[in-house]
């Protein structure tokens, strides 16, 4: 709490209560593991001895939050202060969540089980737009105020930061700060910020503003949003003086020099990913238009393959994983991935210890290095050609052939890999039937190689719907509506017939919903909230998503869906997220547009030339070739 009311011995009293009653609640509820902290590699400090306290709260489960290399890096990066803590929560499962409202319990954190109203700030990561009103959830779950201007000065301050914080403006009324880019450095100094605030005094509005003048952090509540008759953006501008017209990203220049976590908590429970994680680079070169990530994180950093080592081998040693995963954009990118691939073989392949990568390039050297780190299992192999036809996929700056990805097959069969995934999306700009069709011509030709040995025996196509994302040169773009994203869909699934193929896809109506948080103003937080008010909460969950009370927000508010996630933007509109600024300029992302409904390609600038989307002069960043590091 930013001033310090509560006492140690109120929150000792406290914490016995608290401690009391979850040894009669928790026995109750589906993977109680999920809400008891403990594990090995965490990290408890003594609140009474901590000027600044923060808990890092993911809008999701245990199982995917654990999951996420980016708090794991924030965790290590807080409780190496001797002045900071940093503790952890998740989103509650249905059943927690009844047992917590019933016995009248906050929501707390899992290391000291410190009810969130206790801490200093509260920090979320934006992962995933379906896990809005988990937020808010969370937040009345800890009894704090949903709206920033309702919270009183004891309030903890509401902090957000990850890829869905480049277009924040749905949940913005509902934040304090927002952290643009990386956050290793600028959460640093927001926490000396908060530590000086506490020692020497000052209001909230005092430390928003102070807050404010911090590179990288936008004060949501010090923009006012003007809009026009068509119910488009007229302006965001500052209310007041001393606040940045637009807030530019943070990023870190010298990866090598990172704090990375070599001691990451080892979870009790089996995570969406339980293994060691390497992160080789941030970044991607590549320019996939409708890819978010390969746009916001830019530039290419790579770290060498000296401090990649050594990373590993502490990883190993303090957790006892038996997998390593690289795990970047497009991990096979690394310049001396090769190298590295070796040197962990050698260190560590004598016991027993495995190397993953995430899906693979459509190409021979991929296949090739996926061999030398699947000498023992041959598990299913994952593409990615994300579109039916050469055509579109040039649309779309996917620069893979047909050719590349069955040679790619055939050298995988004859490596003694028996299962592919191939992963598609439907909806893109400019798509035609021809190119649905194409996405299971491209399946059967796959599941029908016939190589020199070897065989297939199952074929997954994966099939997305599109969601044009802010920053991309797709953000102008409607979604493909509803109705015809289902007709697409069972039209490629009316084609994946064959004793080897199977076809998965996701639902159009969560899709809606994405496109709408993706591309929306501030006007969706009222929506947000009635969804919560009427029982919406874990969205990103098949089995408890609520369209139907969605449908009933949007009516109740008064807003129109479509408006949003169908309509096709303006080239000349002011777009809700024009304020927070990449790097990469918006007359990139327009040209890259235009070359992408001509059907023309851009080659990856860390290979060839410098396709001048303005973010390395933007940062203040040396224009460099892969594997360049001076």
């Amino acid at each position: 709490m930013l001033n310090g009311l509560v006492g140690p011995n109120k929150e000792m009293e406290d914490l016995n209560e608290l401690s009391k009653s979850l040894e009669r609640i928790l026995p109750r509820v589906e993977k109680p593991a999920r809400y008891t902290g403990g594990e090995w590699n965490e990290v408890r400090k003594n609140h009474a001895e901590i000027p600044v306290k923060m808990v890092l709260a993911f809008p999701d489960i245990y199982e995917v939050g654990m999951s996420h290399l980016g708090s794991k890096i924030l965790y290590q990066v807080v409780n190496t202060r001797p002045d900071a803590l940093m503790e952890r929560v998740f989103a509650p499962w249905v059943d927690m969540e009844k047992e917590l409202r019933a016995n009248g319990l906050p929501l707390y954190s899992l290391e000291t089980r410190t009810s969130l109203k206790e801490f200093d700030l509260i920090g979320f990561t934006l992962q995933y737009e379906m896990t809005y009103t988990n937020i808010l959830n969370m937040l009345d779950l800890a009894g704090i105020p949903l709206w920033a201007k309702e919270r009183a000065e004891t309030d903890p301050l509401v902090v957000a930061g990850g890829p869905c914080a480049f277009n924040p403006e749905p949940i913005a009324p509902f934040l304090d700060l927002v952290v643009l880019g990386e956050g290793e450095e600028v959460l640093g100094e927001i926490l000396d910020l908060v530590r000086d605030f506490k020692e020497r005094g000052g209001s909230r509005q005092e430390l928003l503003q102070a807050a404010a003048a911090i590179p990288g952090v936008y004060v949501p509540q010090f923009y006012t949003v003007e809009y026009l008759d068509t119910g488009a953006v007229a302006a965001v501008r500052p209310d007041r003086t001393g606040i940045p017209a637009r807030v530019q990203k943070r990023v870190l220049k010298d990866l090598n020099q990172a704090t990375f976590p070599q001691r990451p908590v080892v979870p009790f429970l089996d995570v969406v990913h339980d293994r060691a994680m390497l992160e080789l680079f941030r970044g991607c070169a590549r320019g996939c238009r409708f890819c978010q990530a390969g746009m916001i994180y830019r530039p290419v950093r790579e770290k060498d393959t000296a401090t990649l080592v050594e990373q590993a081998r502490r990883l190993l040693e303090n957790t006892g994983y038996g997998e390593i995963s690289l795990t970047s954009l497009s991990s096979l990118d690394y310049s001396r991935i090769e190298e590295l691939i070796d040197a962990l073989i050698k260190e560590h392949g004598t016991e027993g210890v495995r190397v993953s990568l995430p899906s693979l390039r459509a190409d021979s050297f991929a296949v090739e290095q996926a061999k030398k780190i699947h000498e023992v299992r041959r598990s299913s192999i994952t593409f990615a050609p994300e579109a039916g036809s050469q055509r579109l996929r040039d649309v779309i700056n996917k620069n893979v052939t047909e050719e590349d990805l069955l040679r790619a097959v055939i050298q995988a069969v004859e490596a003694g890999w028996r299962s592919f995934k191939l992963y598609f999306m439907v909806g893109l700009p400019t798509e035609t039937d021809d190119d649905l069709l194409g996405i299971a011509e491209l399946a059967r030709r796959v599941a029908n190689i016939k190589p020199n040995r070897g065989s297939i025996t199952r074929v997954t196509v994966s099939t997305s719907n599109f969601v044009p994302k802010p920053h991309t040169p797709f953000q102008w773009e409607g979604q493909v509506d509803s109705e015809e994203l289902k007709r697409r869909q069972l039209l490629v699934h009316g084609q994946l017939k064959g004793k080897r193929l199977e076809h998965r896809w996701h639902g159009t109506e969560q899709s809606l919903l994405e496109a709408v948080m993706s591309k929306g103003d501030r006007r969706i937080a009222p929506v947000i909230e009635r969804a919560w008010r009427l029982g919406c909460r874990l969205d990103g969950w098949s089995e408890h998503f609520r369209f139907d009370l969605w449908q009933q927000a949007f009516q109740d508010i008064g807003v129109d869906p479509a408006f949003y996630a169908n309509r096709t933007i303006p080239e000349d509109e002011i777009l809700p997220w024009d304020h927070l600024d990449p790097g990469v300029t918006k007359d990139f992302l327009l040209s890259e547009r235009m070359r992408a409904l001509s059907g023309a390609s851009t080659p990856d600038c860390s290979q060839e030339r410098c396709s001048g989307c303005g973010v390395c002069p933007a940062l203040d960043i040396p224009i460099r070739r892969r594997g360049e590091t001076k």
